[in-house]
């Protein structure tokens, strides 16, 4: 006996949602997309054309697609059709895989965005899943849809500028001592401009026009050739001017692209090549790519940015400034990890924020290890007297204070160091393993207080119970976030280009995850 089975009788209910389990992940969509307040989607309204889709919809097929792993928009639209979480979400609209791809690149699908790590925190405090003591952050680096072998380096470009230069200059000095034309250009100024270049073809033009209309005049074959012989060089010259203008062009708009970075890809001009971990030949191959920053508490993601700078030191400050202006308020305590320990860092949290940072820096590790703190000619271990301001090096001798130095970085920061000398290090049996100084130059140590001072706090901080537990926990709190996006949502790689486009679909795939893990809790 077999159950009743008729593809011809109408079967009842019709409403999906009756279908879907009672902690369907499609219910976590909704509520969440629902609590978003109406006035974000006010810049979707428009008042010409056919009615679009609303927002609300659109968003919650997508947020839903991207928990199941699904990223293209034609893989969606295939789902509007056979999934009955998607079919409910949508409420029987299908609509087409160029009208999601148009949809989640849309700048103000950014506020959307936004407002789903805001008000999810909110749901999150409000059922007391996280306790607001401290935030965690971290760093990925995730490809960049590019090719890789598009790169544009930024020494090369440089290096051909330079080039460029001595050829435009001395072009011009061949134009002045052939008295082609006269001097427009003062001596002292090192780089022709594209505005004196263009100045320059000008002139040549016109010298040019000339002997065409000596030419088209004369009536003696022997002094037409020589007028054509004298008119080469200027038409050479014109030639190359054109090409240096041209090239000029170019390098000043790739300077613009480069910016800060050392490296662009020409097909996402946004990406920067960057190591990835996943280098399966081992031979430190260079992929175009974002570094992504993520702040977590509770294994959740709470906020994030894209950085199109490889390293995560120079990252952390602007983070904490989108975090406040745009996320929430900072809590007490902000952890990380050493690549984030710098002076500037440190600067910036506990003075102008006012918080904790529980950050290592490079050396913290070797720091506690036996060898370390045994080894005599490590400037840490020696001796120091507060009274006299001096050191005493292994062999008893002594550094004095000599001056002070100050140094700044190429970002502005600058940091204050004491300069310290011994009085005598001339026949010192201990030189070799003490200094890599030239014969006759005596041991130097330069001391920045102020970055001294901010290692002793972290240590103690450290070293405290509260505090230690706190750090502790950040392994266990970030990590899985890039764990579940990566090994469990598959999502390895963006498929749009464009900085404002792949912060939309990162933001879609953090809270994708934020949405598996909730609903896995519950």
């Amino acid at each position: 006996m077999f159950k009743d089975y008729n593809m011809n009788q109408l079967i009842l209910p019709l409403d999906l949602e009756v279908r879907l389990q009672k902690n369907d992940i499609a219910f976590h969509v909704h509520h969440l997309v629902e609590s978003i307040p109406h006035e974000a989607f006010e810049p979707f309204l428009r008042n010409e054309g056919c009615p679009a889709y609303h927002p609300r919809m659109m968003l919650k097929i997508i947020l839903c697609a991207y928990t199941q792993s699904v990223f293209s928009g034609r893989k969606i639209e295939a789902l509007l059709k056979d999934s009955i979480r998607m079919m409910w979400l949508a409420q029987g609209y299908e609509p087409s895989y160029r009208t999601i791809n148009r949809f989640r690149v849309q700048p103000e699908v950014k506020e959307l965005i936004r407002q789903c790590f805001v008000q999810f925190r909110c749901q999150l405090v409000q059922e007391k899943i996280i306790d607001q003591e401290a935030i965690f952050i971290d760093g990925t680096k995730i490809e960049a849809n590019a090719n890789k072998f598009t790169f544009v380096w930024k020494k090369s470009i440089e290096k051909y500028h330079q080039g460029l230069i001595e050829k435009s200059n001395h072009l011009y000095k061949e134009l002045l001592k052939n008295e082609i034309m006269p001097q427009i250009v003062q001596e002292s100024e090192e780089e022709l401009t594209l505005e004196e270049l263009t100045q320059i073809v000008e002139k040549v033009d016109e010298v040019i026009s000339e002997y065409d209309q000596k030419i088209e005049a004369s009536t003696n074959g022997a002094e037409r050739k020589a007028l054509r012989s004298e008119r080469k060089f200027p038409k050479q010259a014109r030639k190359q001017l054109m090409d240096h203008i041209q090239r000029k062009q170019r390098y000043q708009k790739d300077f613009e692209i480069f910016g800060t970075r050392n490296s662009y890809s020409k097909t996402d001009p946004d990406a920067t090549f960057m190591r990835m971990k996943d280098d399966y030949m081992k031979n430190g191959q260079l992929k175009a790519g974002y570094n992504v920053q993520v702040a977590t508490e509770g294994q959740y993601a709470l906020a994030y940015s894209l950085f199109s700078n490889p390293t995560d030191t120079r990252t952390l400050i602007p983070f904490l400034d989108q975090i406040e202006q745009h996320y929430f308020e900072l809590p007490k305590h902000i952890v990380a990890d050493a690549g984030y320990g710098s002076e500037q860092n440190y600067d910036d949290i506990l003075s102008n924020r006012k918080r904790e940072a529980l950050i290592t820096y490079g050396m913290y590790v070797k720091e506690q290890k036996k060898k370390y703190k045994q080894n005599p000619f490590n400037t840490a271990n020696w001796q120091y007297d507060k009274e006299k301001d001096v050191y005493t090096c292994p062999n008893q001798q002594q550094l004095v204070f000599k001056n002070y130095s100050v140094r700044t970085d190429k970002e502005g920061f600058t940091r204050e160091f004491k300069i310290y000398e011994c009085e005598n290090c001339s026949g010192c049996p201990l030189r070799s393993s003490c200094t890599k100084a030239k014969e006759g130059n005596h041991r130097k140590v330069m001391v920045n207080e102020k970055w001294e001072q901010q290692k002793e706090y972290v240590r103690a901080k450290l070293s405290e119970e509260e505090t230690s537990s706190i750090y502790r926990k950040r392994k266990i709190d970030v990590e899985p976030v890039f764990g579940f996006l990566k090994a469990n949502l598959h999502f390895n790689r963006f498929s749009v280009r464009g900085k404002s486009k792949v912060e939309n679909e990162m933001g879609l795939a953090l809270m994708a995850v934020n949405l598996r893990k909730f609903t896995a809790n519950r």
